[in-house]
């Protein structure tokens, strides 16, 4: 399987975009610090980290407290 136009469209779109020009990204400078977005980024995910731990404990302390209040009633077809 070879690299490159197989058909007459895609050549026709090789010819049109071998000319354009595009933004060589490690030539520029970034204006944000990747330090400073990396560590934004860890902090992001270890609050959501955090939050999902919670949520869980909180669902099995709820869980248990509605099993131990529970009051379980017989139906009217079952002796």
């Amino acid at each position: 399987m070879g690299i490159g136009a197989e058909d007459y469209i895609d050549r026709m779109l090789v010819q049109k975009y071998q000319e354009e020009k595009v933004d060589n990204h490690e030539n520029m400078e970034s204006m944000v610090d990747p330090e400073k977005m990396l560590g934004a980024m860890n902090d992001y995910a270890s609050t959501l980290r955090n939050m999902v731990q919670l949520r869980q404990r909180l669902n099995i302390a709820c869980y248990a407290i509605n099993a131990r209040t529970a009051r379980y009633q017989r139906s009217l077809g079952q002796r």
